[in-house]
């Protein structure tokens, strides 16, 4: 069994839906395809959850429409011969969607989140099936909602393993004659029944929970670059293909803020020694990247991380104590309860500094949210530079006429705090 994911890029419309059935029909193997939602769809049915929580009727009607209207003109383009059936499917999922604007609405915005954000998966998943056998490639469509069981920690669940396991393994043995399986990422179902979510950009680690639940063969994540490359070709030139990475350095990075992969994705693999194949579903025949055990190349090629649009977060005690391990406690009591997420931090004895993602905390907010211990200033519009393997050489050149806010230095990883 190979376990292949398709993000949103590559199902994007009718031309890319061919494409994918194109690259699957290269592979004999028995093949379980994990789909991402159709290009901008997740962050159109985010809109229809702010409509409809909005309670603005208008608005959601135009929102669902939308989605609605972009989906049918896909399956339009394809011209299957199932598209009267598959047409009428997508219009009960829709009425489904709509119907929700007169039920009872959750006091929980991530309940009502991932019940209706999943339908991108949903969507995407049933248009590829239904592809796939108009050109005789028979197809199982199935259901994430019944097969990955999570906790019910909306908008970011964790994984119930040994549920999932069992579902899995029972589902796939129980279709012994069939060879591709089709299903979905970032999705899952609590114990309850209900729709969960893995998290944005989950659908990587969809595919590791199956690879890991299946023993797969390995795990091949198609994107729109010719691999893993060693910096984002948007900030650098002259960027490099990583041909051969290990685990520990693929998580380095994931952590870091290479976008490449989920930064879950890894782990699973790793504990079952999987290898994880990065391609390009442009060029599908060309190598890519492969993640697995072997540390030997990852020092040969310097990778450089960019985050931008922070903003650098200093808290001060205001009765002058410490910054001991009673306030570190405190502070990030805070931070975790508020689900504030940290991309670096760094303390003296007298402060604690942070970088935050800009549109992802409120500072008015979050300033309230530490008095009367702490005050708290900031730094906006600044951004982060993460260089793993890096000589001095390189740095001198990456930082001249920078200004350094905040810099940590360890003997493979320097990262900066940097203003405009």
């Amino acid at each position: 069994m190979k376990v292949f994911k398709f993000g949103g890029a590559s199902v994007k419309n009718a031309e890319s839906l061919k494409n994918v059935v194109n690259i699957i029909q290269h592979y004999e193997d028995r093949l379980f395809i994990i789909v991402s939602a159709m290009d901008k769809t997740t962050n159109q049915l985010e809109e229809v959850v702010k409509t409809l929580l909005e309670r603005n009727e208008r608005s959601f009607e135009s929102s669902v429409r939308l989605v609605e209207e972009f989906h049918r003109g896909v399956v339009a383009d394809l011209s299957l011969p199932s598209s009267k059936e598959l047409i009428e499917e997508l219009k009960d999922l829709f009425d489904a969607l709509r119907r929700r604007y007169n039920s009872p609405i959750s006091a929980h915005f991530g309940f009502e989140y991932d019940q209706i954000v999943s339908l991108g998966e949903v969507l995407s998943s049933r248009i590829l099936a239904s592809t796939l056998k108009s050109y005789n490639i028979d197809a199982e469509w199935l259901d994430a909602r019944q097969l990955i069981r999570t906790d019910n920690h909306y908008k970011e669940a964790n994984v119930d393993w040994s549920e999932t396991i069992l579902k899995l393994q029972n589902c796939i043995q129980g279709l012994p004659n069939k060879r591709i399986f089709i299903s979905q990422g970032f999705i899952g179902h609590s114990s309850e029944g209900y729709t969960t979510t893995l998290g944005r950009e989950g659908s990587d680690y969809s595919a590791a929970i199956v690879a890991y639940a299946l023993d797969a063969d390995n795990v091949t994540i198609w994107k729109d670059v010719p691999g893993m490359l060693n910096a984002d070709p948007k900030y650098f030139a002259n960027t490099q293909l990583l041909s051969s990475i290990s685990y520990k350095e693929a998580i380095e990075l994931a952590y870091f803020g290479a976008s490449v992969i989920h930064p879950k994705t890894v782990k699973p693999l790793q504990n079952k020694n999987i290898p994880l194949l990065i391609k390009s579903f442009v060029n599908p025949l060309k190598e890519g990247t492969v993640i697995q055990q072997e540390q030997s190349a990852d020092k040969l090629v310097p990778s450089f991380i960019v985050k931008k649009h922070q903003i650098l977060v200093t808290l001060f005690a205001n009765d002058f104590s410490f910054i001991n391990e009673d306030a570190l406690a405190k502070i990030f009591e805070r931070f975790y309860s508020n689900a504030i997420k940290i991309n670096l931090m760094q303390n003296s004895a007298l402060n604690f500094s942070t970088l935050l993602d800009a549109d992802k905390v409120n500072m008015e907010a979050l300033i309230e949210l530490f008095k009367p211990e702490f005050s708290c200033r900031y730094n906006e519009n600044v951004e982060l530079l993460t260089v793993r393997h890096y000589t001095q050489e390189i740095l001198e050149e990456l930082l001249e006429g920078r200004i350094i806010l905040l810099e940590q230095r360890s003997r493979q990883t320097a990262r900066f705090v940097l203003s405009k």
